[in-house]
């Protein structure tokens, strides 16, 4: 077997993807990956010592966050890119093993002779054969590794690369957590660590969804400073007559900085995907050049940006094998990539898109305009607790019988009509919160009002999963009562990484009934999935008038 990734919900067959990746990643790339992610272990097992002895370091806490983010579904497919991670790697860790050193002989009057794991000392090799090589004896499947060890590894491993994607982002608004930091070299130093049994990794992946949740709130932080608490407000879906540029990803702070950079040009800037909720912010949505919402989710970008007069900007991930008639007019910028297309570098914390603008320029834009519908975002935790007393007046008058998340991610593997339809049959007297890209399936339906609440309240990005805790968590505080006995079910769809450290995080709240799909993990084995079913009844999903039946009864 040359490759295997079972990382994401769409892994082939079901059991993971060996030839190649369903996302369209090569086994070069998935070779690469895997000794990437060997290498940031090797990393760990010296950083968290230096962390437990004081010493903290800036640019191995990004090195670290930046390089699991690399390996998260769709996002960095650029062999040549990867490699050099690979290789800059190698010097991180000289770098970290020197601190610990030094900071371990200061503190104690001698050196350090403590026995590490060998993965330490492990180097990755100088030629790409040689590398590729060692990648293929490095990936998930361990022989002589019992399967329920390697299960919950796998867990925590893809816990670790969500939540890197959620601290990158923190970061880059300047906003970092030092529990968090050290969380990812306590989880990955783990992952190698042969005494921890069942009991350990499981007490282990629980204490990651607590230290994630403190991750998701540093998030939402990060943003709400920066550019405000969302707003309810009303998105246009369509184009305007002009150059455009579409952004797409989940990035806000690029896309605040392409709204200035095309600030007066003439540029309409659009955004497509998980960038919808954007609009919802006061200081994005001041722009008068961010025109509207284009497309819908991701998985259908191959279609939508095909011959189409506008720029793309891809920001972190969700991208696509780009078809070749846009291939020239996409670009990527920060850990996302793909063989040949244009990229956009950071210097010193900012990003020139003058080639995007310019290619916006060139095409011309679209000839005329095009309404379809607006659609309304905003209601993130602070906009909905605002509403918090009519609320709960609305539920004891019986006005409000039930409360329904359905949220998650979207995909292109069948099944996931499940999430449109159940939102479809969910009665007149029921609200539903939803939030990352499942709600494309159902955010332009019309769901009316229960009085002056709209029934569809969009709490924003899957980034914005904090949002929706916050909402919950206060309801059960006004009721006097926990999570489990509000009059709420959890209807979630999963496709990569930060869909599983958003679950981890609902289950260390002890939260449970939660419903999930469109099919369970490949890499949580059957004991595993007995251990999650006995203790937080979390079960699939079936049939949406079956489950609602069951959950209204």
């Amino acid at each position: 077997m040359s490759m295997l990734c079972r990382q994401c919900e769409q892994t082939a067959k079901g059991t993971g993807c060996t030839i190649q990746g369903v996302c369209g990643k090569t086994e070069e790339t998935a070779v690469l990956q895997d000794v990437l992610i060997h290498s940031l272990k090797g990393i760990a097992v010296y950083a968290e010592r230096a962390y437990a002895l004081g010493v903290r370091d800036p640019e191995t806490d990004r090195f670290v966050r930046e390089g699991l983010f690399s390996t998260v579904t769709n996002v960095d497919f650029d062999p040549q890119r990867l490699r050099a991670i690979i290789d800059t790697s190698a010097v991180v860790k000289r770098k970290i093993k020197t601190l610990l050193l030094a900071a371990y002989k200061n503190k104690n009057n001698k050196e350090f002779t403590e026995k590490l794991p060998a993965i330490a000392e492990w180097k990755p090799a100088s030629s790409l054969e040689e590398l590729l090589a060692q990648g293929k004896t490095l990936g998930i499947i361990t022989y002589g590794v019992d399967e329920d060890i390697r299960s919950l590894r796998e867990l925590l491993l893809y816990g670790l690369k969500g939540m890197a994607s959620y601290a990158e982002h923190a970061a880059i608004l300047g906003k970092e957590d030092e529990s968090v930091n050290a969380f990812f070299y306590k989880g990955l130093a783990a992952l190698v660590d042969d005494a921890l049994k069942v009991n350990d990794l499981v007490g282990l992946n629980m204490e990651f969804g607590r230290v994630n949740l403190a991750c998701m709130k540093l998030l939402d932080s990060a943003h709400t400073e920066h550019f405000g608490h969302p707003v309810p407000t009303e998105v246009m879906a369509g184009v305007k007559k002009g150059p455009a540029i579409i952004i797409s990803g989940h990035d806000l702070s690029d896309l605040e900085q392409l709204l200035q950079q095309t600030d007066g040009l003439g540029v309409n800037v659009y955004t497509h995907g998980e960038m919808l909720p954007a609009h919802g912010y006061p200081g994005l949505h001041k722009y008068k050049n961010l025109a509207g919402h284009f497309g819908t989710a991701w998985q259908n970008q191959q279609k939508e940006f095909d011959n189409i007069p506008a720029a793309i900007l891809m920001t972190t991930n969700c991208i696509q094998n780009p078809r070749d008639s846009y291939g020239d007019r996409i670009f990527t910028t920060g850990v996302v990539a793909w063989p040949g297309l244009g990229h956009i570098e950071t210097v010193e914390g900012k990003k020139d898109f003058r080639k995007v603008i310019n290619k916006a320029l060139e095409l011309g834009g679209f000839p005329s305009e095009k309404k379809e519908k607006n659609i309304l975002v905003g209601f993130a935790h602070n906009a909905v607790l605002s509403l918090a007393g009519e609320i709960i007046e609305a539920v004891k008058a019986k006005k409000i019988r039930h409360f329904f998340l359905i949220g998650g991610c979207d995909g292109a593997k069948p099944g996931r009509n499940y999430y449109a339809e159940f939102a479809q049959k969910v009665p007149a007297d029921c609200l539903i919160l939803t939030l990352a890209c499942g709600k494309f399936r159902f955010n332009r339906m019309d769901f009316g009002y229960i009085g002056d609440f709209p029934r569809l309240l969009d709490c924003g990005q899957c980034n914005d999963a904090y949002s929706a805790i916050a909402i919950a968590s206060a309801l059960a505080d006004a009721f006097k009562c926990t999570v489990n006995d509000l009059p709420l079910s959890l209807i979630l769809s999963w496709y990569e990484q930060k869909a599983v450290c958003i679950l981890l995080t609902l289950l260390s709240l002890g939260i449970k009934n939660i419903r999930i799909g469109p099919s369970l993990p490949a890499f949580v084995s059957p004991n595993v999935l007995k251990l999650l079913v006995e203790k937080f009844d979390i079960r699939p999903i079936s049939t949406p008038d079956a489950d609602l039946a069951e959950i209204l009864k």
